[in-house]
């Protein structure tokens, strides 16, 4: 599948390279897309990554799933509009969102949660319940094609829920999609 994975300078080291190497390894063609097309780097500074799509060129109709890393960067994502709309037609297409840490902050941000059961960094699943998301804590949740994740410490858990959503194919998630929007959730693993 192809994978667009959005960021930005001060992002967590390990939540971006980790599951990167899981997506590549899985056979996922992964396109680093940042504010510009220019090198970005970690908060801990250890990984540099190339931006291989400015947002203005990203075409989210181009992509069968979302990943958003955590760290500072989806809290400067989420107040530019444009990363806000990519997000909001990744959700409208159904198709597989992926973000762990602060992550979700920018799917709050584009709505993308609203209805769903997610997990996060502690202090964003504060946010989140405060908006009115059901929040579990714990290593990794999946909900219908939203996959989310707490910290750097359940990146095996979340590399290996997102690859096995991936695995299902871009028709099956697409499926699954807002499965409990005026229900109950299907799947919360």
């Amino acid at each position: 599948m192809r994978v667009a994975c959005i960021a930005t300078n001060m992002f967590e080291d390990s939540e971006l390279t980790e599951p990167l190497k899981a997506l590549k390894d899985g056979g996922h063609q992964v396109t680093i897309i940042a504010p510009k097309k220019e090198t970005i780097t970690g908060k801990k500074g250890h990984a540099k990554v190339n931006a291989d799509l400015a947002i203005d060129a990203a075409d989210a109709s181009q992509f069968d799933a979302l990943f958003v890393p955590g760290g500072f960067s989806p809290d400067q994502l989420r107040v530019d509009k444009r990363f806000v709309d990519f997000v909001k037609a990744f959700d409208q297409a159904g198709k597989p969102i992926l973000a762990i840490c602060h992550g979700p902050q920018i799917l709050l941000t584009a709505g993308v949660l609203d209805g769903r059961t997610a997990t996060a960094w502690q202090t964003v699943q504060d946010d989140l319940r405060r908006a009115g998301i059901n929040v579990v804590d714990q290593e990794v949740c999946t909900d219908g094609n939203l996959v989310t994740s707490r910290k750097p410490d359940d990146i095996p858990a979340f590399n290996k829920a997102i690859l096995d959503l991936l695995e299902k194919g871009p028709t099956a998630t697409a499926a699954t999609a807002r499965p409990n929007v005026g229900g109950v959730p299907r799947s919360i693993h």
